[in-house]
C-alpha cells in the first residue's frame, strides 16, 4: 500500500521527531507547564478553525463529480463523503477545544464572554497553514488527500505515545493539566476508536487514489507516474517536517502571551 510505503520513507526531518518532540514526551511525563499547552491548544485552533475548513473546502471543488465514467463517479462520491466527514469532525473538534479549555482554566481566548486573542501566532503556525492553502490551490486532488492524510496519521500516532503512557499514571498524580492531557490525548489516540477509524478511512481513500500509480512505478521506473509519485513523497516530508516544527519550544510560551 501506497501509504505503507511513504511511513517508512526516510525523510530529512525523521518521523521520531514529528511524533516524540520533547512537548509530547513532557505531556506523557506530566511535566509540560499548563500555560504551555494553552498556547499549544490555541495554535492547533487556528489551524483547526481557520485553515482545515479552507483546506477541505478547495479539495472538495477539484472532485471530478461531473464525470461520466462509473468508475470514476463512483470514488469521487467516496471522497466526496471522506471530506465532507472532515468537515463535520474538525466543527467538533474545536467545540472539544473549547469546552476543554473552560473546563481546565486554559487560556486560549475567546472562548469566555468579552475575551480577546491571548497569544501571538507562531511562524511554525503561520507556515503550516500557508503549506495548506499552497497545495489546497495548486495541488491536485489526489496530492491534497495525501496531504490530509499525513496530517491526520502524524498526529495519531503522536498523541496515541501521549495517551499510552498517561493511562499508565495513577488518578492522584494528574493533576487540572494531566486531567486535560488526558482527555485531549485520548481523543486523538488509538484508544479512540472514532479517530481511528476517521484517520483509517482516509488512508484507504489516498490507496485507492495512490497505490495502483505506484505500484506501475515500482514495476517500470519510466513510467510516467514517476514524477507524481516523487511529489507525493515530498508532501509526505513537508507534513513531517511541519508537524516538528508546530511543537511550542521550551518557554516559548513565555514571549508569546499577549495578554
Amino acid at each position: 500500500m501506497f501509504t505503507s510505503h511513504l511511513v517508512n520513507l526516510s525523510t530529512s526531518v525523521p518521523y521520531e521527531e514529528a511524533i516524540s518532540h520533547p512537548f509530547l514526551r513532557d505531556a506523557a511525563n506530566l511535566a509540560l507547564p499548563h500555560d504551555r499547552l494553552a498556547f499549544w491548544l490555541a495554535q492547533d485552533r487556528i489551524y483547526a478553525a481557520q485553515a482545515y475548513p479552507r483546506f477541505i473546502a478547495l479539495l472538495i471543488t477539484k472532485i471530478p463529480l461531473d464525470s461520466t465514467d462509473p468508475s470514476i463517479q463512483g470514488r469521487s462520491r467516496r471522497t466526496l463523503q471522506v471530506l465532507v466527514g472532515c468537515l463535520d469532525n474538525i466543527v467538533r473538534e474545536v467545540n472539544f477545544f473549547e469546552d476543554t479549555a473552560r473546563k481546565y482554566d486554559l487560556d486560549i481566548g475567546g472562548v469566555r464572554q468579552g475575551e480577546g486573542q491571548v497569544w501571538l501566532e507562531r511562524k511554525a503556525t503561520r507556515d503550516y497553514t500557508a503549506e495548506m492553502a499552497r497545495i489546497a490551490s495548486l495541488g491536485t486532488l489526489e496530492e491534497g488527500l495525501v496531504f490530509l492524510w499525513a496530517m491526520e496519521k502524524v498526529y495519531l500516532d503522536a498523541w496515541s505515545n501521549v495517551s499510552s503512557a498517561l493511562r499508565t499514571k495513577p488518578e492522584t498524580e494528574l493533576g487540572v493539566t494531566g486531567e486535560a492531557l488526558r482527555d485531549l490525548s485520548y481523543s486523538w489516540s488509538t484508544a479512540n476508536p472514532d479517530f481511528s477509524n476517521f484517520v483509517q478511512g482516509i488512508g484507504t481513500l489516498v490507496d485507492e487514489y495512490w497505490t495502483p500509480l505506484f505500484q506501475e512505478v515500482s514495476d517500470d521506473r519510466a513510467s510516467k507516474h514517476v514524477e507524481a509519485i516523487l511529489r507525493a513523497e515530498r508532501i509526505w516530508a513537508r507534513v513531517v517536517e511541519l508537524e516538528a516544527e508546530f511543537w511550542p519550544q521550551l518557554k516559548e510560551e513565555e514571549k508569546m502571551r499577549i495578554s
